[in-house]
């Protein structure tokens, strides 16, 4: 695959799914059952968007390898749709939390050399918690199923890649630079 193509897949597949997280929070696609679901207690509901948004923080490792600081561009070109589809209040919310856990992963991509399955383990550990709690409360989501959920979602996500990319490449892996 030519490096072309690379970003191309890779960011478009982040800035992707941060519009279709985003786009399965807005109130008026939260159908009882499908996309979101009561824990009747006091876990509160739990939404589709925290079991899947674990994605986006992959995705984002992926588009920030190829085109390193540059990422923060696709996180605001995210916004625009976001915004037009989902109104201010959740674009800012989103865009917020993105900024924040993007600033995390900079500084691990940019002052760590170690490699990329190393530093998806550690800035996953470092963002995950600060973009869930930043979003979820600037979104009126914030409940403690929510938060656990989508942690863990998250937390899955990253674990699986890891395991993949040890897999494909094993403890041979020169650290990349950072960009």
């Amino acid at each position: 695959m030519t490096r072309a193509a690379r970003i191309t897949l890779s960011v478009g597949a982040y800035v992707a799914f941060i519009v279709l997280v985003n786009w399965l929070f807005i109130p008026e696609n939260l159908i009882e059952g499908v996309t979101q679901w009561s824990t009747n207690g006091w876990m509160g509901t739990l939404y589709l968007a925290n079991v899947i948004v674990g994605f986006v923080f992959v995705l984002r490792d992926y588009a920030q390898r190829e085109i390193g600081h540059k990422v923060l561009l696709a996180t605001a070109l995210a916004g625009l749709p976001v915004w037009w589809l989902a109104g201010p209040g959740l674009a800012i919310a989103s865009l917020t939390a993105f900024i924040l856990s993007e600033t995390t992963d900079w500084a691990v991509y940019s002052f760590t050399r170690r490699s990329l399955q190393e530093r998806i383990l550690v800035s996953s550990l470092l963002s995950v918690p600060v973009d869930t709690l930043v979003f979820q409360h600037l979104a009126g989501y914030l409940t403690p199923a929510a938060f656990l959920t989508e942690v863990l979602s998250k937390a899955v996500g990253v674990a699986v890649v890891w395991w993949l990319l040890k897999l494909r490449v094993g403890n041979d892996e020169t650290p990349a630079a950072a960009h």
